[in-house]
């Protein structure tokens, strides 16, 4: 198989040049040699420079703001690829792992997203989302994995029409929690996603910038997927939810009025997921 004509690398990239520029050199130096495009997402610091000086050949997408999650969607604009396989400048892949990916999705059309397993600094401890995608109680039978209603956004593989098909990733979201409303939406339209513990990331997280901001972004995304898709009764629940787990975070205010002023966008664009969907979102809980 040629993989350079089946599959391309998008990472992610915001103010860590040097995490970028080590992320790059491991991607490229992989045995299937991906085609790889780096989306700076509004860098302020000499990531445009660095990169282009130190690996001219790889594609750079340089946005003049930082898009979050969104900016994803202009890598993936650069891409041809039947297959596209998303890292972050703090992530990157196990040889042998995209080859994988590509095999699989080649032999099971009915997937839309791999997720990977995620093994975390030199201890290489397990992130503690693919523990629970191993878990998953949707049934998997004759899947290379465990059915999932969800990913890592930075660790996973996705078949490129299946990516555009479900919209990709709402740009109003920015980050924290962003996968949820894709993940829902592949489901919707019929798509199958897998958690394989057949590829491998590795993460080397960088120094978190404002932990209260991402738990507010996280619980105001939950609450905006919640009314946009869920049925009211679950919207609801989940709503309900959402706010106990805040209640004693100082972030719950403004986690509420962001969301309230989102309430009615999120509205306008509701569009509740079919009841399989729905009946797959219960048994996980």
């Amino acid at each position: 198989m040629n993989l350079k004509s089946r599959l391309s690398v998008v990472i992610l990239t915001h103010n860590r040049a040097h995490e970028l520029l080590r992320t790059v050199e491991r991607i490229i130096a992989l045995p299937e040699a991906p085609s790889v495009v780096v989306v700076n997402n509004g860098s302020t610091d000499e990531t445009a420079n660095m990169l282009k000086h130190c690996f001219p050949a790889v594609t750079a997408v340089n946005l003049k703001k930082n898009l979050g999650a969104a900016g994803r969607n202009a890598g993936v604009e650069q891409v041809t690829t039947p297959y596209v396989a998303f890292c972050d400048d703090d992530t990157w892949w196990a040889p042998g792992s995209l080859h994988r990916a590509a095999v699989l999705l080649d032999a099971f059309p009915c997937i839309a997203v791999l997720s990977a397993r995620i093994l975390i600094g030199p201890q290489q401890r397990e992130y503690v989302a693919c523990v629970e995608m191993a878990a998953s109680p949707l049934p998997s039978a004759g899947l290379p994995g465990n059915a999932v209603l969800g990913f890592t956004a930075g660790a996973c593989v996705f078949r490129r029409t299946a990516f555009w098909e479900a919209g990709g990733y709402e740009p109003r979201f920015f980050m924290g929690g962003e996968e949820a409303l894709l993940a829902l939406d592949l489901a919707a339209r019929g798509w199958v996603l897998v958690y394989s513990e057949d590829l491998t990331a590795y993460h080397y997280p960088a120094l978190q910038g404002d932990p209260a901001k991402r738990r507010r972004l996280i619980n105001r995304n939950a609450l905006w997927v919640a009314w946009m898709r869920r049925p009211t009764k679950s919207a609801l629940r989940e709503t309900w939810r959402t706010l106990r787990s805040a209640q004693y975070d100082r972030a719950l205010i403004a986690t509420c009025l962001d969301a309230a002023s989102g309430l009615p966008w999120a509205l306008r664009n509701r569009k509740v997921v079919p009841e399989r969907v729905e009946a797959l979102r219960r048994l996980i809980g």
